[in-house]
């Protein structure tokens, strides 16, 4: 696996540090931040493929965050990890801040680090699908341009069903 930066925003230096021990064994670049303001620096000069918030922080909350990141930064897969139960926060974490995944503290290692698997394969497989399509672009285009300057090249070679024929 290409190796993938996730940010982990917490005001608890505890929790930094479980969370890092969760993802360090996959050998993801990660950094940490114990403010929304502190992960804001880091959104603007690092390359972030995912973001692991807390709800509730000191200054700017966790789902300010989510939409900010959401907002500047749209392909950074957003989580959210809090001690508040209350339901209108996961809410108001999913509407605003569009979040890929909602776990309550304490949550599950296991569960944790699937998600996040789960999460940045799906980003990997988006952006293949996405460098493929330039290539099919890019051929298609090419094909144009050989079909303008030699016409009937590229029907000579297909058959009704579309296969190349060799002759």
């Amino acid at each position: 696996m290409s190796q993938f930066s996730i940010l982990l925003v917490d005001d608890s230096r505890c929790i930094l540090k479980a969370l890092s021990r969760v993802f360090k064994p996959d050998g993801y670049n990660i950094h940490t931040a114990e403010s929304a303001n502190d992960a804001f620096v880091i959104l603007k000069n690092e390359q972030i493929d995912l973001l692991i918030t807390d709800e509730n922080m000191p200054g700017v909350s966790g789902n300010e965050l989510l939409k900010w990141a959401q907002e500047h930064f749209p392909d950074i897969i957003r989580i959210m990890i809090t001690g508040i139960t209350d339901i209108g926060v996961a809410q108001n974490a999913i509407n605003s801040g569009r979040i890929y995944k909602f776990f309550n503290k304490p949550w599950d290692d296991f569960e944790l680090l699937l998600a996040v698997r789960q999460a940045l394969y799906q980003k990997r497989l988006k952006e293949e699908n996405e460098q493929l399509k330039l290539t099919i672009d890019s051929q298609t285009e090419l094909l144009r341009k050989l079909e303008n300057e030699h016409p009937g090249i590229t029907s000579k070679n297909v058959n009704q069903d579309g296969a190349w024929i060799i002759e």
